[in-house]
């Protein structure tokens, strides 16, 4: 078992019956991105802060600093000399990752001219490859917007995993991996989810940017 994983669980040793799913989590991540792909995220409230966090965990270094290749650190320098070693020593290596809750003026658009319930939706549409993954939140596993776009991703070829509570409400089902954790309050599932979320992403910077 990855080292972060097994913190997690001696932390929340309830959540040792989700490490099949957690492992499997990791291993659909691993190859999205190994294969070119992205992750969008969506939720609702608190999660929807957890979509933008899990963003800001991908895009740039977490835990190790993901220094660029050499090859990228020699063109920068070549082109642009003193500025391009600035540019090399401060790069971060990303993984591509897109909160969907982020685009206002795309998100009032869709709540006034389409509906509200299709913001999520339009954009897995919009943006979803086959092979990308959505990480789709809800802490009742029954937000019409979060259902909405598990939909659209499942039919557009996305991986979809799904972070709930005890309860799973519709999102449970309807995903290929539920994350269902072993809790009924919506703080005490995000405290959850937000454990969860920064085990998978210290395993997947560990995977695919090696010291």
């Amino acid at each position: 078992m990855h080292p972060s994983l097994a913190a997690l669980l001696v932390k929340f040793p309830a959540l040792d019956a989700l490490a099949p799913n957690l492992e499997r989590a990791h291993a659909t991540l691993v190859a999205c991105y190994q294969a070119g792909g992205q992750v969008l995220i969506c939720g609702n409230g608190g999660s929807a802060a957890d979509a933008e966090h899990v963003v800001g965990e991908l895009m740039k270094g977490y835990l190790s600093g993901r220094p660029i290749a050499a090859d990228l650190r020699h063109s920068l320098t070549e082109a642009y000399g003193d500025t391009g070693a600035y540019l090399a020593d401060h790069l971060q290596g990303g993984l591509p990752a897109i909160s969907l809750v982020s685009h206002t003026g795309l998100l009032t658009a869709i709540v006034n001219d389409i509906a509200g319930d299709m913001i999520f939706a339009q954009q897995v549409y919009g943006y979803g490859r086959p092979g990308d993954v959505l990480l789709a939140i809800s802490t009742s596993g029954n937000a019409a917007d979060v259902l909405q776009a598990v939909r659209v991703a499942r039919v557009r070829g996305l991986r979809t995993i799904g972070f709930t509570g005890r309860a799973g409400g519709q999102l449970a089902p309807l995903v290929e991996l539920p994350l269902c954790v072993p809790a009924d309050r919506t703080a005490d599932i995000q405290e959850r989810h937000l454990a969860i979320y920064h085990a998978l992403c210290a395993m997947l910077e560990e995977a695919l940017f090696p010291p």
